[in-house]
C-alpha cells in the first residue's frame, strides 16, 4: 500500500476495485477513515464486506484505484470467532502472546511480556483468567481475548469481522460496551492519543449498527455513509439488500423491519413507536 501523510485520513480508498479473478468483488469504492472514528459496515452476505476489510488491511491488492494509509499506521485485525478451534489446547495468555514476534513456534514469554499481557487482560476485564483454557470462557470473554491479542500490537486502527455474530443479546451488548471504551481510551497508546479508531462489519442492524456513530451500507460499493438515522432509510436499505425494508422510530432509534414483520410492528406500536 502507498503511504500518505494527510493528517485527517488514516485510510483512504480512491475508486478501488478488487477481484479474485472472476470479475470485481468490490468496485469503485471511495471511503475515508479518520483517526478516532467508530465505523460499522453493513450489507448482505457476499456483498464484499470482508474483501473491503482485507483491502484495508493490505492483504488484498486493488485491481483498480488505490488504498492509501497514513505513514506508520498500525492496524490490528480480529477475525470471526466461528473460525476459531475452541478445542485447541491453548490458554488465554498463550492466545494473546501469539500476537508477539515469535522466537519459536510456541511463545516463550519474558517477564515484561507477561506483565504486559496481564495489564491488557485487566484492562478488558479478564484479570485472573490468563491460565484458563479458552473453551472454558463465556462468549463475551472469548471475544475479549482476541481483542486483547489485537491490542498487544498497540494499533491505531482496529478492524473486526462480525464481532457479534452468533452471540446472545447480553454478549452483544458486552462487546459493544468494550469496543466503545477502546474507542474512547485504550491502554499503552504509543502516540499519546486516547482511543483507537474502529471499523467493523455486522449483520446486526438493530442491535449493533443502529448504535454506532457512523454507518456504511455496502453492496460491492458504498451505497450510503453517515449517521445511522441518515443511513438506515428504506431507500438505502433496499438498494443494499435488494429487498424492501421498513424503518420505524422507537425511543429515538431507527428499527429496521423486513417485509412481513407484522408481529414486531404491532409490539412496537403498542410501546408508542
Amino acid at each position: 500500500m502507498t503511504s500518505v501523510t494527510a493528517p485527517r485520513s488514516m485510510v483512504c480508498f480512491d475508486h478501488v476495485s478488487c477481484s479474485y479473478g472472476n470479475g470485481p468483488v468490490i468496485e469503485n469504492v471511495d471511503l475515508t477513515i479518520a483517526p478516532g472514528e467508530f465505523v460499522g459496515i453493513v450489507g448482505p452476505s457476499g456483498s464484499g464486506k470482508t474483501t473491503l476489510l482485507r483491502a484495508m488491511l493490505g492483504s488484498v491488492k486493488p485491481v483498480h484505484g488505490s488504498v492509501m494509509r497514513s505513514a506508520g499506521l498500525r492496524v490490528a485485525y480480529v477475525p470471526q470467532l466461528e473460525t476459531v478451534d475452541w478445542n485447541f489446547p491453548v490458554t488465554v495468555s498463550e492466545v494473546v502472546a501469539m500476537s508477539r514476534p515469535q522466537r519459536s513456534w510456541w511463545p516463550r514469554l519474558h517477564a515484561d511480556e507477561k506483565s504486559e499481557i496481564e495489564r491488557v487482560l485487566e484492562h478488558l476485564g479478564l484479570a485472573g483468567l490468563s491460565s484458563r483454557h479458552i473453551r472454558e470462557l463465556s462468549g463475551g470473554q472469548q471475544q475479549r481475548v482476541f481483542l486483547a491479542r489485537a491490542l498487544m500490537q498497540k494499533p491505531d486502527l482496529l478492524v473486526l469481522d462480525e464481532p457479534t455474530a452468533g452471540v446472545d443479546v447480553r454478549t452483544r451488548h458486552e462487546v459493544l460496551h468494550v469496543l466503545a471504551d477502546l474507542n474512547e481510551s485504550a491502554p499503552d497508546r504509543r502516540d499519546g492519543q486516547s482511543g483507537i479508531a474502529i471499523v467493523l462489519t455486522t449483520h446486526d442492524l438493530n442491535g449493533l449498527a443502529a448504535h454506532l456513530p457512523r454507518l456504511i451500507c455496502f453492496n460491492r460499493t458504498v451505497v450510503a455513509d453517515g449517521a445511522p438515522t441518515d443511513v438506515l432509510k428504506p431507500y438505502f436499505l433496499e438498494r443494499t439488500y435488494g429487498a424492501p425494508m421498513e424503518v420505524l422510530q422507537h425511543g429515538g432509534m431507527p428499527v429496521v423491519l423486513e417485509q412481513g414483520s407484522d408481529e414486531l410492528r404491532l409490539r412496537l406500536s403498542r410501546r408508542g413507536a
